[in-house]
């Protein structure tokens, strides 16, 4: 099992667990309007407002031990990476530890650009370097800088036409606006009719909830199959059986079974062969992941993306808190079942494989199964003292925390690869 876990996470992945102590980091996916990522902001709990201060020697050494150790791109799947960044920072040309065609740098658009500024900016262009300029209001004295702007971001709801219509004039439409705070799908419609075409927020994670509306005949049989999945030994027989019910999930199983993840020699074309070729824990995995990939049919990838770190993550770091890692697993890939199915969670926890407080965690009780979620969910947000209090209520360890959400985004990276190819 170990052998295949470590062909599953990649040889990166497998660099994190020997860099010794890291340092929080978050990010946060920024969508096109049809749903692709088109990159992720990355956060830091050193420097929360900036992670680059002049002043701050600790947020920088953040940045060098990421994206030198891991590379920006094995941090964003090669996805732009925002980066918030100072005036200081930018005149000093810090930035340059970053590979150009991979960071946009964040500037926050407060005052009038100094000389010096505007040099540097432009040098830093000149390399490859995209700039953003963020939480802009027009002033005509702002008005070097976004004859810069690669992006404009800001609240969504304190941009009006005017402003819009300034810039386009100014870059002849070609300056991105990017909503921030977009948490609903009202939100993701007002934004996206204001003209902005990127965004940011956990709209996507929270879609309009379609009451009195009953699960597809398809998802109670997936269901089904993950009920089977956690039965101990796994009744070949029945999981086969229903597995064999539905097409596109044959194939999905059998296509993932057979991918370079799981390292199997030989081809696999049948499903009784792939439990005798994984074992029941990896078979486990691989048709959950199967399943969940199905049920996000219809959704934007980041769901799923999503879904699997937080699985990975809390299957990891399930020891601190003494849960059962198959479980915890569990809990995690299935959070996000009502952005998939656009049906709220009271609906869906009965039809889940699950002991009661595990759907009860899912519904969102407080309880000691669902800390290292709860934990989780703040850490995506860059909530670092929501995150503090929970690991001192379960006496977690934060530094281990942060090291296994680091290996779960790399983790779920090369599952996805196999799962949506």
């Amino acid at each position: 099992m170990a052998t295949r876990d470590q062909c599953a996470s990649g040889s990166v992945a497998g660099q994190l667990e020997s860099a010794g102590e890291l340092r929080y980091f978050a990010r946060q996916p920024i969508l096109h309007i049809d749903g692709r990522v088109h990159g992720y902001e990355l956060l830091f709990r050193q420097a929360p407002e900036a992670v680059f201060r002049g002043e701050s020697g600790e947020a920088v050494e953040t940045m060098l031990d990421n994206a030198v150790i891991f590379g920006l791109e094995a941090l964003t799947n090669g996805l732009p990476a925002f980066v918030t960044c100072t005036e200081e920072a930018l005149i000093e040309q810090l930035v340059l530890v970053l590979t150009p065609n991979l960071t946009v740098l964040c500037f926050p658009a407060r005052h009038a650009p100094s000389d010096r500024l505007m040099d540097a900016i432009r040098t830093l262009k000149a390399r490859g370097y995209r700039f953003a300029l963020d939480d802009f209001v027009w002033n005509d004295r702002l008005r070097p800088l976004a004859e810069q702007a690669d992006y404009v971001r800001l609240d969504f709801r304190r941009f009006d036409r005017a402003e819009q219509e300034q810039l386009y004039r100014l870059r002849g439409g070609s300056t991105i606006l990017a909503a921030q705070k977009v948490e609903t799908p009202k939100d993701y419609l007002e934004a996206g009719a204001k003209g902005f075409t990127l965004f940011q927020g956990s709209y996507f994670c929270r879609p309009l909830l379609l009451k009195r509306r009953k699960a597809p005949a398809n998802c109670m049989l997936h269901f089904e199959i993950v009920r089977e999945l956690y039965h101990h030994p796994i009744d070949l027989a029945r999981v086969s059986e229903l597995v064999r019910r539905d097409a596109s999930l044959t194939y999905r199983l059998l296509r993932l079974v057979n991918s370079p993840v799981y390292a199997i020699q030989q081809e696999i074309r049948r499903i009784e062969s792939a439990i005798l070729a994984l074992g029941e824990e990896t078979f486990r995995r691989v048709v959950s992941l199967a399943v969940i990939s199905e049920l996000n049919t219809d959704q934007p990838v980041e769901i799923l993306r999503m879904a699997l770190q937080r699985a990975r993550f809390c299957e990891l770091a399930a020891g601190q808190c003494d849960r059962d890692p198959s479980e915890q697993y569990l809990l995690g890939m299935l959070s996000l079942l009502p952005a998939m199915l656009g049906l709220p969670m009271e609906e869906i926890a009965p039809t889940l494989p699950l002991r009661g407080a595990i759907c009860e965690a899912l519904a969102g009780a407080s309880n000691p199964e669902r800390c290292l979620l709860g934990w989780l969910e703040f850490h995506e947000r860059g909530d670092w003292a929501a995150c503090d209090r929970i690991t001192v209520a379960h006496r977690l360890d934060r530094w281990e925390l942060a090291r296994r959400y680091e290996s779960a985004v790399l983790w779920s990276e090369v599952s996805l690869r196999s799962a949506v190819a």
